[in-house]
């Protein structure tokens, strides 16, 4: 194999696992130790890994955060999948609170026959449950431009009076250790209240999130049913112990 074909192959299974061990890419891609280390050595240099003891990782960029608009055109046959999963939970009757977000967005056409009130902080998501004639409340405040989320301390008041049968939440990352993250410290705040004002939670996420960390903590995994295209293996067990997984085939 072509060194060039090798790290590429190195990069697409990070992206689909997000750490790997050394030795697993030894018996992957049929090459010696000493290969593997300049490879992943390389790459680091390269800022496309971090090498971690006996193997890498995905970099991972605290402060990093896509708006909706690159988001959207991400890895969108998983998270229509996510999509169908989470609308399956809810019933007729049911309050619920979509989180900014281009996952809960693939919800809404899944809601229109399900006789909900939807809480939502996107105006986006709002304009979306409109059309779709659902019964809507929309939070107001401040609108960060990058994420179409409203926040901050209008948005946080409003909040504070409602209760949800079930809230749906997108995250950024997803960690054993550093549970539910997001970049955004106001965005985390509205995140975290939802979810306590919540019977049940569910964090939407696709295989990318798990192992990432952002800037900001949200909540413990312990919090929130997970509800995904795919746990990576490196991880699954450990996460399981703390919350409920539920995956869904692509």
């Amino acid at each position: 194999m072509l060194t060039d074909e090798r790290r590429k192959k190195i990069v697409g299974l990070l992206d689909q696992y997000s750490i790997l061990k050394s030795q697993d890419l030894i018996t992957l891609l049929d090459a010696s130790e000493s290969t593997i280390r300049r490879d992943l050595q390389d790459l680091e240099n390269a800022g496309l890994l971090e090498r971690v003891h006996g193997g890498a990782r995905r970099p991972q960029y605290l402060e990093q955060e896509l708006g909706m608009i690159e988001k959207s055109f991400k890895n969108v046959q998983q998270k229509q999948a996510i999509a169908q999963l989470a609308a399956d939970y809810v019933t007729s009757g049911d309050v619920i609170y979509l989180d900014a977000g281009t996952t809960t967005l693939e919800m809404i056409p899944l809601l229109k026959r399900k006789e909900v009130t939807a809480v939502t902080n996107s105006v986006g998501l709002a304009s979306r449950l409109v059309e779709q004639e659902i019964n809507t409340i929309v939070l107001g405040g401040r609108i960060k431009l990058t994420t179409d989320a409203v926040i901050g301390t209008q948005a946080m008041e409003q909040l504070a009076n409602y209760r949800f049968n079930k809230a749906f939440m997108g995250m950024n990352g997803v960690h054993i250790e550093h549970g539910f993250t997001t970049p955004d410290t106001e965005e985390a705040s509205l995140k975290r209240l939802a979810m306590d004002h919540a019977q049940e939670v569910f964090v939407l996420v696709d295989y990318s999130k798990f192992n990432q960390v952002s800037f900001s903590r949200v909540a413990d995994l312990e919090a929130a049913t997970i509800l995904t295209d795919k746990c990576p293996l490196i991880v699954h067990d450990k996460i399981k112990e703390l919350t409920t997984i539920k995956e869904v085939a692509v």
